[in-house]
């Protein structure tokens, strides 16, 4: 029986070190049928396969990767999820791309460190957008959706209260919390 309480509480422990923190990248290099990004913080590799079959056009991913996260529009919010019966915002983006046999990190700390840092201005459909909602670090990740004629971006994610939905990035509560953008292809 304290075996299964100890192991229990590590479970619960090891769930609310695994969601929505930052770096920068030091790298990024194609190979083949891989991508490897390298991070600066801990100063290691994480290999992102792509599927044999895949095309190398990334639109075409990109379309892929926002029509799972899209399919996803109404699903609840779940610290840790990564299913249909719930998501966090990383756990969002770890499924959306990983439906491309692209594995990413699983936290947004973690996925804040991979990809080329852009700035706001340069930013496209598809690329990651991160933001401070705990007041000390990177906390939370969205995917961007669309860019409006009048340069307002929107992007996809789970927010803790209303599941996963649409924001606008000119909403203040995100305007006011953006951190920075990456892309990843």
């Amino acid at each position: 029986m304290k075996k299964h309480i100890y192991l229990t509480t590590i479970i619960i422990a090891s769930l609310f070190l695994t969601s929505c923190g930052s770096s920068k990248v030091t790298s990024y290099k194609k190979t083949g049928s891989k991508k490897v990004y390298t991070s600066s913080k801990k100063n290691e590799s994480t290999e992102v396969f792509r599927s044999k079959n895949a095309d190398d056009s990334a639109p075409r991913d990109i379309n892929k990767i926002l029509k799972t996260a899209k399919s996803y529009l109404g699903t609840p919010y779940k610290y840790g999820g990564v299913t249909k019966t719930g998501f966090d915002c990383s756990g969002l983006v770890y499924v959306s791309f990983k439906e491309m046999n692209l594995e990413l990190p699983r936290r947004s700390s973690d996925q804040a460190e991979y990809g080329k840092e852009i700035t706001i201005e340069n930013v496209k459909i598809g690329d990651l957008i991160f933001f401070n909602t705990s007041g000390n670090s990177i906390s939370h990740v969205g995917i961007v959706e669309s860019i409006n004629h009048d340069g307002s971006i929107s992007f996809v994610h789970s927010s803790t209260s209303k599941g996963v939905i649409i924001s606008s990035l000119d909403e203040n509560y995100w305007k006011t919390r953006f951190v920075k953008a990456v892309r990843l292809l």
